[in-house]
């Protein structure tokens, strides 16, 4: 199994380009299997989510060509309406090829999808939405089986436990576009990604009202057709390397960054004491003190601070000055990360689904495992910062959201290599 290996104590400073965004391209990805026209979608991370993604599709009967970060999707239609639990078991978002299957071919059998530790996530909501439109849905051996013979407009709520669902919002809404009449997705994801996905869906001829807000308004279309199309730069990863520059006391330019799609971030980096500037190529990150101060923050559905940041925003308050508390509104139980911070010498507590972080002076290398993926990335930022030698195992799960972070690393200045398992 591979390691990561990081010598702590460099401050990264120099430039680094974010790649397409993961949350944004695995629903877009999807989406082609709405028509049987050719699609090509560019700015496509190399990522193992995308490769698990690309293999469903090509097991679904469509043929994918993949050229640096240009994936073609060639003209055909589907030959096989089941997502397997092989390729499915290991990625949640792969559950978005339910919808467009539904919509498309009137039937689908996909297998309960899997990913990341992190707690219960249930797919509920996408059963809803899909069970609003018409679809027929049973449960049996570990798959979904949908069928119906033309899905039909309804107003449907997405309201979860824990709010709005990114991966529901967009199932629903990919069903939606081929429905017969008006669907009104009341409570939807407000992200980023899904206001790329409609932006991918309205070029293929869809129509959608309220991008960007809560209540989308779909009028159904009898076919879409084929559409090229970029996806964003990925948010998470670029709340990544800022967070890893304020860490480490650095001095970063993040190329290709969008800074309003982490302008919750940028505030509690702001109250930390961090100096961020934002320019039209990027943002640029610097440690405006030598101690940070404490801050206190609260997971939230977007535009709130987002729970795939809470991780490594712990690594960064765990050497700040003062008390910090960070509380998960979205996964309560993400907080597996915690015991491994510990090992490193930072000084948590947890008391349910909050964190109490006394800041201290420094952390020192330590051999951690990772349990999931953006915990992996907290390690990492963790491990720049350390005093001596971090061995980090289990680092398959940055291989789903991180693109060539090593090498990113490496161009930054730190000290980090892959050990082959």
């Amino acid at each position: 199994m591979d390691k990561l290996v990081v010598e702590g104590g460099c401050k990264l400073n120099g430039n680094v380009c974010v790649s397409g965004a993961k949350n944004a391209c695995l629903p877009i990805l999807a989406a082609v299997l709405l028509t049987d026209d050719e699609c090509v979608i560019s700015n496509v991370p190399d990522l193992k989510d995308v490769t698990t993604m690309l293999k469903i599709l090509g097991a679904l009967g469509r043929r994918v060509e993949r050229e640096g970060a240009v994936v073609r999707v060639s003209a055909g239609s589907v030959t096989n309406v089941t997502a397997a639990y092989e390729l499915v078991s290991t990625m949640r978002a792969s559950i978005a090829v339910l919808g467009p299957l539904v919509a498309k071919y009137g039937r689908a059998k996909v297998s309960f999808p899997g990913g990341c530790v992190i707690g219960p996530r249930p797919i509920d909501l996408h059963l809803k939405g899909l069970r609003a439109l018409g679809a027929e849905i049973k449960v049996q051996e570990g798959y979904i089986l949908a069928e119906v013979k033309r899905l039909k407009g309804k107003r449907i709520y997405l309201g979860g436990h824990f709010g709005s669902s990114v991966l529901a919002t967009a199932n629903t809404l990919m069903a939606a576009v081929l429905a017969e009449g008006k669907t009104i997705i009341e409570n939807a994801a407000c992200e980023p990604e899904i206001s790329d996905l409609i932006n991918f869906l309205i070029l293929m001829g869809a129509e959608i009202s309220g991008n960007g807000t809560p209540t989308l308004k779909i009028n159904g279309v009898l076919k879409l057709k084929g559409a090229e199309y970029s996806v964003i730069p990925d948010r998470v990863e670029t709340g990544t390397y800022m967070i890893a520059a304020a860490a480490t006391g650095g001095c970063v330019f993040i190329e290709n960054a969008k800074p309003e799609h982490n302008a919750a971030l940028i505030d509690k980096l702001l109250e930390a004491g961090v100096v961020v500037k934002e320019h039209s190529g990027g943002v640029e990150v610097c440690r405006g003190k030598d101690r940070l101060n404490a801050v206190d923050i609260t997971t939230l559905t977007y535009p709130g601070f987002p729970t795939d940041l809470q991780a490594q925003m712990m690594s960064l308050t765990s050497v700040s000055n003062g008390i910090s508390v960070i509380t998960e509104k979205i996964y309560p139980e993400r907080f597996i990360h915690i015991s491994e911070l510990n090992r490193m010498g930072a000084n948590i507590l947890l008391e349910g689904a909050t964190a109490i972080i006394k800041g201290v002076r420094s952390l020192s290398g330590a051999p951690v495992m990772a349990s999931d993926l953006r915990a992996s990335a907290a390690l990492v930022i963790a491990a720049l910062v350390a005093e001596g030698k971090t061995e980090i195992s289990r680092i398959y799960h940055l291989d789903r959201g991180y693109e060539h972070l090593e090498e990113k690393l490496s161009g930054l200045g730190a000290r980090v290599k892959r050990i082959d398992g």
